[in-house]
């Protein structure tokens, strides 16, 4: 799987916690290994048509939508109370 990550969301990334930041990675090492992965937990969600989250820890949540069948469009990472705002 392809990963484009918006400008928004390598800013958002930035001022995330070290650790959130390295678990980050392993969840997207992860996605792009297997999008289907269960230990992502992606969902979609509700409140946006074809959006889906994942999982970096029970807290934190990366917002994405597929381009296509190959790519991925990371847009939002933050910590689930500001995410589903």
């Amino acid at each position: 799987m392809i990963i484009v990550k918006t400008r928004e969301f390598e800013k958002s990334r930035a001022h995330l916690p070290t650790k959130i930041r390295d678990l980050y990675l392993i969840q997207e090492e992860r996605f792009t290994l297997n999008p289907r992965d269960q230990r992502l937990h992606i969902k979609k969600v509700i409140d946006l048509p074809g959006v889906f989250s994942f999982r970096i820890t029970k807290r934190y949540r990366t917002f994405f939508y597929l381009q296509n069948v190959n790519t991925a469009v990371f847009f939002e990472i933050k910590h689930r109370k500001d995410i589903y705002r």
